[in-house]
């Protein structure tokens, strides 16, 4: 009988320990198909990649970029073809406010980093979108004070415009008014003028915990430690799987030998 113990036991341990394997690959592979991916957008490229190209705001994701040289060239265009978008819809708007429109037109189509905060959506125009991104409160207050002295007719930029001549304009029964009295705050701008694609965060630029619009590439990429700690991936180095697949063998024995038996 004792052989025939023996085997059975090492039977059960490999077979277990073979969906063992599976289940925690399984598992630990969701959180790195949020990381390096591209949004299922208008202009977004498939796979992110090396764009040495890119032009003015868009070019920190010059080394893993979901945007083609083309489109960083025309996300600094007025009224470019990206989106047919009038950034001037009620007068001509400042190039300090401009600038941060432009910063956050290439983070949306350049950034590979969104993957935690990508949802599906029923739209003519693209199939995915990004959600409450967590938005560092340096970029969205800078933002913020830089356009709140400008104008608009419109608090959610993303609907309800006349497209009727091709571009966006206000439609009949709006007037436009100053930024800041269309969004009283920080806040209230950055998480309406994108339909909640943003949510204003408390935490600081460099704390990990938050996405900077724009950042300087000679330093690296921050939003990849941000993006990391939202998909639920370990900072460290070492991978939990290897620690779990190593005791396999000890933490089934037990239940190998009662399922023998």
């Amino acid at each position: 009988m004792f052989p025939v113990l023996k085997g059975a036991m090492l039977c059960g341990t490999m077979i277990r320990g073979a969906v063992l394997l599976a289940w925690v690959l399984c598992v630990g592979a969701a959180p790195q198909d949020l990381m390096d991916v591209c949004m299922d957008g208008k202009h977004q490229k498939v796979e992110p990649g090396k764009e040495d190209a890119l032009h003015g705001q868009c070019t920190p994701w010059k080394d893993k970029s979901c945007c083609t040289a083309n489109t960083s060239q025309e996300a600094h265009n007025d009224q470019s073809y990206l989106y047919n978008f009038n950034w001037d819809h009620c007068g001509i708007m400042a190039p300090a406010c401009k600038t941060h429109f432009i910063q956050d037109t290439c983070f949306y189509e350049c950034s590979p980093n969104l993957g935690p905060w990508i949802q599906k959506v029923d739209s003519s125009w693209r199939k995915e979108r990004i959600l409450d991104v967590p938005l560092c409160r340096e970029d969205c207050d800078g933002w913020y004070n830089d356009c709140k002295l400008e104008y608009t007719c419109m608090e959610n930029w993303h609907k309800g415009w006349n497209w009727t001549s091709g571009t966006n304009q206000c439609p009949n029964g709006t007037k436009c008014r100053r930024v800041f009295e269309v969004f009283p705050s920080a806040a209230d701008f950055c998480e309406k003028i994108w339909s909640n694609s943003y949510k204003y965060s408390d935490e600081r630029r460099g704390s990990g915990r938050c996405m900077q619009l724009w950042f300087n590439a000679t330093n690296g990429n921050p939003n990849v430690a941000v993006a990391k700690h939202y998909a639920g991936i370990p900072s460290s180095a070492r991978n939990p799987r290897i620690g779990l697949l190593l005791l396999a063998p000890l933490s089934l024995a037990p239940l190998s030998l009662a399922w023998a038996v």
